[in-house]
């Protein structure tokens, strides 16, 4: 190899190290928002977020190309979401013994979430004796045991089947 090649390839090594050192970025950031990240950085630039689309005001480094603080993008819980429906389950209907309905409420969203639950109390011939409604809180990702009582001690003795919606709207 030439002098001149060997002092191109050593010019173009010594440009790639100084801008790995110098905190050069690309401007691809995880966020969304913001200022936009990329161009070349440093510790003595102003990071906060007062003109960024962030909204907090921070006093650590941050320019929305790394993982960690806010920068007002996507990608963090949203805790705003409320889930839409939970899946219901008839464990048990009612009977003389016990004058209620047992039912397990299973949410598959991603934040915790209250829910109406029906169940219909029917008598032998599938006639509906008495309706009854109920909210139930249901964790995240969980289920959860709920008692729905009939309320009416004339129709406990005719109660045959329990009739369940299978989903529980979102309160």
């Amino acid at each position: 190899m030439t002098s001149r090649g060997k002092t191109l390839r050593l010019t173009a090594v010594s440009a790639l190290v100084v801008l790995a050192l110098t905190g050069f970025s690309t401007g691809r950031g995880h966020g969304s928002g913001g200022d936009g990240g990329g161009g070349c950085s440093s510790s003595s630039q102003n990071h906060d977020s007062s003109s960024s689309g962030g909204g907090s005001h921070r006093d650590y480094y941050d320019d929305d190309d790394d993982d960690y603080g806010d920068s007002g993008g996507s990608g963090g819980v949203d805790t705003t979401a409320s889930p839409d429906a939970a899946m219901v389950t008839l464990v048990d209907c009612a009977s003389q013994e016990t004058p209620y309905a047992t039912v397990e409420v299973a949410n598959s969203g991603t934040v915790e979430g209250t829910f109406t639950v029906t169940v219909d109390f029917l008598d032998a011939a599938g006639a509906s004796l008495v309706s009854r409604t109920q909210e139930v809180t249901v964790p995240a990702g969980g289920s959860t045991p709920a008692r729905i009582a009939v309320d009416d001690a004339e129709s406990v003795p005719l109660i045959d089947e329990c009739d369940v919606d299978s989903f529980a709207p979102a309160v």
